[in-house]
């Protein structure tokens, strides 16, 4: 019998150099280290996503001083709606009788203009822009109570631009 290379076991096939025991350790870690480069892989084309949504221009503006707008793409839109759930309702509606800010509606008005803002990039990137301008923001109360929700919606023209 042939003894395996990596632990010295006696191996019982002859023509393999490695036992069974070592050559399935050999393939999980060979499987796991690809998981591992899949993963990586992944991570960075993430990354490289979020980077060219992070350049992606976003104004009120119509135009551009000293930057060319190229191409219209369109008129895109996002809509994001935030759910106020009954705590920050009951402060809120507390906080219009004493007087004050509230902390907790700001947070989420926050929250959602910045997811809606994402997701106008997203849309703009999706049609190929680099910037969206004429961007109009509307913010909705929708309910009331305990089950008031917010609407944010964003629109603007999808355009490519050369500075």
């Amino acid at each position: 019998m042939a003894e395996c290379k990596e632990c010295g076991k006696r191996n019982w096939n002859p023509f393999e150099d490695i036992c069974s025991d070592c050559l399935i350790e050999f393939k999980v870690s060979k499987i796991k280290a690809d998981r591992a480069a899949e993963r990586e892989l992944a991570q960075q084309e993430t990354d490289m996503a979020q980077q060219e949504l992070d350049a992606i221009l976003v104004t009120t503006a119509h135009t551009l001083q000293g930057i060319e707008v190229t191409k219209y793409l369109g008129v895109i839109s996002a809509e994001c709606a935030y759910g106020m759930n009954m705590f920050k309702d009951m402060f809120a509606n507390v906080r219009n009788l004493v007087g004050g800010r509230s902390a907790a509606v700001e947070d989420t008005m926050r929250d959602s203009r910045e997811t809606v803002m994402q997701e106008l990039k997203r849309e703009a990137h999706a049609k190929g822009a680099n910037a969206v301008i004429a961007v109009d923001l509307d913010y909705t109360q929708l309910g009331a109570g305990g089950n008031m929700m917010v609407l944010v919606s964003a629109s603007g023209t999808a355009v490519v631009i050369e500075e």
